[in-house]
């Protein structure tokens, strides 16, 4: 199993009073899925999300990925796994506006102290699968917003993590850019048997997965599979 999570708890302190987040959350992801987390604002989807990235950690409850106890790492063992394992994709694509496009590829390989020759033919890999080779020296104001986030995902594969965050990936974009980067998502997916999990609000794109945990108030409200949406009426 790649993902255990059993009753993970995440509350802050204000004061005399505690503010829950997430409450008791279990359920497990094995490996290869795509999975969707759906639900309103304030439910929990990004805290949970940031959670299984391992850049935030419960208050209270167990976390195994890859059947390692991540619950009771360091925090620098925790940040080893992330790097190693796990590639992020944010709404707001999180470039590095004064590096290039190659350069952007570049930087989870420098964290990885990959030696430069390696580097440089993962980067091509990447710049030719995403076919960006002609963008490579171009700055991040230098490309739509459609072609960010395609940077921000071949940089997040480009590790060839066993899992794949995305935070809203679409929410900046307009129908057809957040079409091609389902679709790239989904082919990830398929081909390469990468595991997927998102946030969305949209239930078109909860629909590229095979598999929907719907979040409420901090608790797992629902997990099913996708409801089957009218893609003509969603567009």
């Amino acid at each position: 199993m790649l993902i255990s999570l059993r009753e993970i708890t995440k509350a802050y302190d204000q004061g005399y009073n505690q503010t829950f987040v997430l409450r008791r959350i279990s359920f497990d992801i094995g490996d290869g899925e795509f999975v969707s987390i759906m639900g309103p604002s304030g439910s929990g989807k990004s805290t949970l999300l940031h959670i299984l990235g391992m850049l935030d950690e419960p208050s209270d409850g167990e976390y195994y990925f890859l059947d390692e106890p991540v619950h009771k790492m360091s925090e620098r063992r925790r940040t080893e796994l992330h790097r190693r394992h796990v590639g992020f994709v944010f709404q707001a694509y999180h470039l590095i506006d004064d590096l290039t496009v190659y350069e952007n590829l570049e930087t989870p390989l420098l964290y990885k102290k990959i030696p430069g020759a390696v580097r440089k033919s993962l980067v091509a890999e990447m710049l030719d699968r995403f076919n960006m080779v002609a963008k490579k020296d171009l700055f991040p104001s230098q490309l739509s917003g459609g072609q960010q986030q395609q940077v921000a995902v071949a940089r997040a594969l480009i590790i060839e993590p066993e899992l794949i965050l995305a935070d809203e990936p679409t929410g900046n974009l307009h129908s057809s850019q957040g079409d091609m980067i389902m679709d790239t998502l989904q082919r990830l997916n398929k081909e390469d048997r990468v595991t997927v999990v998102h946030i969305t609000h949209n239930e078109k794109y909860a629909g590229y997965g095979s598999r929907v945990i719907e979040l409420l108030d901090g608790r797992v409200d629902a997990d099913h599979a996708p409801v089957p949406v009218d893609l003509d009426a969603a567009d």
